[in-house]
């Protein structure tokens, strides 16, 4: 499946079920949401998307805590439980899908290497999944793309679907 397909597949299952959905993203910049509204009559479904690339965005935005982002960095498994955490709060959504990793081409290290994502889901009021993804380091757009593919996968899969 295309991510086109994915996410016309994700709005299909959040319509039938009466669930919105809202996204926390850092390193796709908004794809995730823009895959889902691109869809005629999304409205039904998306409630929002949060676009918090910064440090000072996610805090803002969402709620993650300076002690968190100065403890784990952006780019952890820490940072992705309360963005996620954060989109369910201050949302409408009962499923949020949240990203955050390096997309390249430079900012990664021997710990956190080009490709890293973490990926954040809530479902009903609770996270459901936190999970990081190690893309190879096959260029930004390659790492962007992967990284949508998989958080509506992930949205898929949190919903019954697979």
């Amino acid at each position: 499946m295309s991510n086109s397909e994915l996410a016309i597949a994700l709005f299909e299952a959040c319509r039938e079920r009466g669930t919105m959905v809202a996204t926390a993203e850092s390193c796709t910049g908004g794809m995730i949401i823009a895959a889902l509204t691109d869809i005629a009559g999304s409205s039904a479904v998306v409630d929002r998307g949060f676009i918090t690339y910064s440090n000072e965005a996610k805090m803002d935005m969402l709620g993650v805590r300076a002690a968190t982002l100065d403890a784990h960095g952006a780019v952890s498994r820490e940072t992705v439980v309360e963005m996620t955490a954060g989109a369910l709060v201050r949302s409408r959504a009962g499923l949020t899908l949240a990203v955050t990793g390096i997309a390249g081409p430079g900012g990664g290290s021997v710990e956190k290497p080009v490709g890293l994502v973490w990926f954040g889901v809530g479902l009903g009021g609770k996270m459901v999944t936190a999970e990081r993804m190690l893309f190879a380091d096959k260029g930004r757009d390659f790492i962007r793309r992967k990284t949508v593919r998989h958080a509506l996968e992930l949205g898929l899969k949190a919903l019954g679907r697979h």
